[in-house]
Formats: C-alpha cells, sequence, structure tokens
C-alpha cells in the first residue's frame, strides 16, 4: 500500500439485483486506522456495501481498491487474511472445535497456527484459553461471538469489518462485547467499519458515522456533529431515538431525585 493511498476506497459502487439497486453510487474513503459505523434502516444498502470489501458481492458498476488495488483482482485467500470479518450469525463450524475454527482463515492460506497463537487470541478477547478444546454449541451466544471476534483477527487483518456483530447479543454483553472490539481497534492498530442499525452504538463507538439511505450515503458526521444536529433528516431521525430515551432517563432521575 502506498503512502498515498487510503486504505479503502469504494468508488462509485453501483449493485444491482435484477429490478432491485441496493447500492445506488457510493464514492467513499475510509483513513487508515478509523473506526467507521455505517447506519442505516433495513434495507438501505449498508450490508451489501460492506460485502464488496471482501468480494461476498461483486459490484454491478464501481470498483473497491483496498490499499490501492482492486479488490476483485486479489486472490480471495490472501484478501481475507488482510481483512477479518466479523458477523452476527458467527458462522461457526458446529463441527470444529473453538481453536480449529480460529485457525480456519490462515489455514486456508496455507499457515498452520501454533496453540500458543490461538490461546493469545483467546486471551485478546478475554476467553479462557482452555476453551480452544470446547465445541461451539457448548458456549453462550456472547462466547460464541467473541471467538468470531477472535477468528477475525487470527490473520493479524489490517481492516476488521462488522456486519451487525452485536445485534443477537442481550445488551449487557453487547456493550461490554463492543468495548472490547473498540479497545482493540485501538491496541491492534486496525481500521475498524461496522454495519449497524443502532445508532447508539454507532454514537458511542465510532469516531465517523455513515449513514445510509436508499443504497446512498446520505450523511458523512462526526458522532459530535450528529448530537448537534447535523446531517440531515434521515441522520437525526436516527439519532432522534436514543436521544429521547437519554431525556426520558433523565426525566426518571429526575423524579427520583
Amino acid at each position: 500500500m502506498t503512502a498515498a493511498a487510503p486504505i479503502l476506497l469504494f468508488d462509485r459502487v453501483i449493485c444491482r439485483f435484477g429490478d432491485i439497486t441496493a447500492v445506488g453510487g457510493v464514492t467513499c474513503v475510509i483513513a487508515a486506522g478509523s473506526f467507521v459505523a455505517l447506519v442505516g434502516a433495513s434495507g438501505s444498502g449498508k450490508s451489501t456495501l460492506l460485502k464488496t470489501v471482501n468480494t461476498l458481492v461483486a459490484p454491478t458498476e464501481g470498483r473497491v481498491l483496498f490499499g490501492g488495488e482492486d479488490v476483485s483482482a486479489l486472490n480471495p485467500a490472501r484478501l481475507r487474511r488482510r481483512v477479518g470479518y466479523v458477523f452476527q450469525g458467527v458462522g461457526l463450524f458446529p463441527h470444529f472445535p473453538v481453536g480449529e475454527n480460529i485457525a480456519i482463515g490462515p489455514r486456508l492460506a496455507g499457515e498452520k497456527l501454533p496453540p500458543e497463537r490461538i490461546a493469545e487470541l483467546l486471551a485478546l478477547v478475554e476467553l479462557d484459553p482452555a476453551m480452544a478444546r470446547r465445541m461451539p454449541d457448548e458456549l453462550s451466544g456472547g462466547q460464541r461471538q467473541r471467538v468470531g471476534v477472535a477468528r477475525a483477527l487470527a490473520g493479524e487483518p489490517e481492516l476488521l469489518i462488522m456486519d451487525e456483530p452485536f445485534g443477537a447479543l442481550d445488551p449487557v454483553t453487547r456493550a461490554a462485547l463492543g468495548n472490547k472490539v473498540r479497545e482493540l481497534h485501538g491496541a491492534l492498530g486496525l481500521t475498524t467499519v461496522m454495519v449497524t442499525h443502532d445508532m447508539a452504538e454507532a454514537l458511542l463507538l465510532a469516531d465517523r458515522v455513515l449513514v445510509m439511505d436508499g443504497g446512498r450515503i446520505v450523511a458523512d458526521e462526526t458522532p459530535r456533529a450528529l448530537l448537534a444536529g447535523e446531517g440531515g433528516d434521515v441522520a437525526q431521525g436516527l439519532v432522534a431515538v436514543p436521544r429521547e430515551q437519554a431525556e426520558r432517563l433523565a426525566a426518571m432521575e429526575g423524579r427520583l431525585a
């Protein structure tokens, strides 16, 4: 990657599925080291756009550049080693123990992870290294999602992409895992792009929020700017939900005081 190239560039990306245009011409630069949240209602195109990064979806028009190179021209195994992917369904292989699930990415690229590295990755996500021998169905939902994060980090990626990674978790587990991912983002020097429908989560974790609507990016703001009323009607409609909840909780506290 050259010094001048952004780590990720969406260049006039359009994704059509028959008569449906899921992504309608997105151009956006993601700087190295940033934590970006991609927010929008269901069907806004955010997950489809994210999946163009690791070639799970091929753009109908336009291109996606990773480190200055078109992802469609990169070796898929090497690309997915450089791009860690965490998604809501976790996708652990049920017949493989946790350790083998974590090691699957490097294995597909021709490398065998030693037990010490698997133990290190489990410790990174605050799981007991002894869990490497357990099967996925022996774990809680939060533990499985932590294994998913460890698997995404196994190849020492430059970029971490996450598609609704915490949506199926209870609020306490969701908050704890979100904070852990934010901590790892800084500690490991990652660039992170996270899809979420939860604006509160985006405001708390990201340093840049992209709002999608109808397949396009309609707002590109910092959390502080969004809270100050910037970004337009669609963005402010999403901000209104956590703002109203915060105001109601503050009012309840006032009545209890």
